[in-house]
C-alpha cells in the first residue's frame, strides 16, 4: 500500500508537467495541420509528393506505448488497436509496425510485423528517456524518406490521446499521405481558405509539410506521456484503495483470532479453577 501510494504521488507530480506541455503544443499542431490541409486542397494535392494517394498495400503503423508498466490498460489498448487494424481494417495488406515504447516492442518483437531490414530503426524506445522535438524529428525524417522511396504507401500513427487523468482515448491518425480538407458544398466555405503565398506555394509546402509531420508526431508523444502518467496515477489510486480494503479485512480477521485466543485462555483458567475448587 505504501509503494502504490508513493507511485501515485510521483505520477501526479509528473502529470502536471506533461499535461501543461501537451495543452500548449496542441493548438499549434492543430492549426498547422489545418493550414497544410487547406493548402493541399487549393493546390489539388499535386504540388507535393507527400499528398499523393498511392494504390499500393504497404502500410507502416507507428505504435506509441510506454517503456514501463503498472499503468492499467494503457499499453494493452495500443496493442489491441494495432492487432485490430491488422486483422480487420488492413487484412491482406503488407503491414510493418514501428514500435515507440518498450511494451509495444515486446508485444511485436517475435512477429512478422516488426520493422526489419529497412531504413528506419526497429524501435524508438530511447525517445522517452529524454523526450524532445530534436530527438523525435530524425525518426520522422527517416519515415518520410521511406515514403518518398515507395517502401510504404500509407503511414498511420496509433497512440493514447490525453483527455484527463482518468480518460485516455486510443487514437488512430493518418500521417501520410496528407489528408486534404473536405471540399463538399456544405463545408467548402468553412474549410477552403484563400492564401497569398510569399515565396511560392511549392517552396512553402516544401518546408511546412515536414515541419507539420514532425509536430504531429511530437504532439502524439506528448499526449502519450501525459496519458501514461494519468493512467498510472488512476491505477495506483485503485491499487491503494484495494490494499486499504485488504488491510481492513486482515485487521478484522486478526482481531477475531486474537479475541478467540483470549477467550480460550480465560475458559481454560476458569475451568482449572473450577476443578481445583471441586
Amino acid at each position: 500500500m505504501q509503494i502504490t501510494s508513493a507511485m501515485k504521488m510521483v505520477s501526479a507530480a509528473k502529470l502536471k508537467r506533461a499535461q501543461d506541455a501537451v495543452t500548449q503544443m496542441r493548438p499549434y499542431a492543430n492549426k498547422l495541420k489545418e493550414i497544410i490541409e487547406n493548402v493541399s486542397l487549393n493546390s489539388g494535392g499535386d504540388q507535393n509528393e507527400f499528398s499523393k494517394v498511392k494504390s499500393g498495400k504497404n502500410i507502416l503503423i507507428i505504435a506509441v506505448s510506454s517503456n514501463r508498466g503498472l499503468a492499467g490498460a494503457f499499453n494493452a489498448n495500443i496493442i489491441k488497436r494495432v492487432h485490430s487494424l491488422i486483422k480487420n481494417d488492413y487484412q491482406g495488406y503488407m503491414i510493418t509496425v514501428l514500435p515507440v515504447g518498450k511494451k509495444v516492442h515486446d508485444a511485436f518483437r517475435k512477429t512478422e510485423y516488426l520493422v526489419n531490414g529497412m531504413d528506419i530503426p526497429q524501435n524508438a524506445n530511447h525517445l522517452f528517456d529524454k523526450l524532445s522535438f530534436e530527438l523525435a524529428s530524425p525518426i520522422i525524417e527517416r519515415v518520410m524518406e521511406t515514403y518518398k522511396n515507395n517502401q510504404f504507401d500509407k503511414v498511420l500513427l496509433v497512440y493514447n490521446q490525453f483527455k484527463n487523468a482518468a480518460v485516455q482515448i486510443t487514437t488512430e491518425e493518418q500521417m501520410l499521405p496528407i489528408e486534404q480538407a473536405k471540399s463538399d458544398n456544405s463545408t467548402a466555405t468553412k474549410t477552403k481558405e484563400n492564401y497569398i503565398f510569399e515565396p511560392s506555394e511549392e517552396e512553402i509546402l516544401f518546408h511546412l509539410i515536414p515541419l507539420s509531420l514532425k509536430t504531429q508526431f511530437y504532439k502524439a508523444l506528448l499526449d502519450s506521456v501525459a496519458s501514461e502518467h494519468g493512467a498510472r496515477m488512476t491505477a495506483m489510486h485503485k491499487a491503494t484503495d484495494n490494499a486499504m480494503a485488504m488491510q481492513k479485512e486482515l485487521k478484522i480477521t486478526y482481531n477475531k483470532a486474537r479475541q478467540a485466543s483470549i477467550t480460550k485462555e480465560i475458559l481454560e483458567i476458569v475451568g482449572g479453577a473450577e476443578a481445583l475448587n471441586g
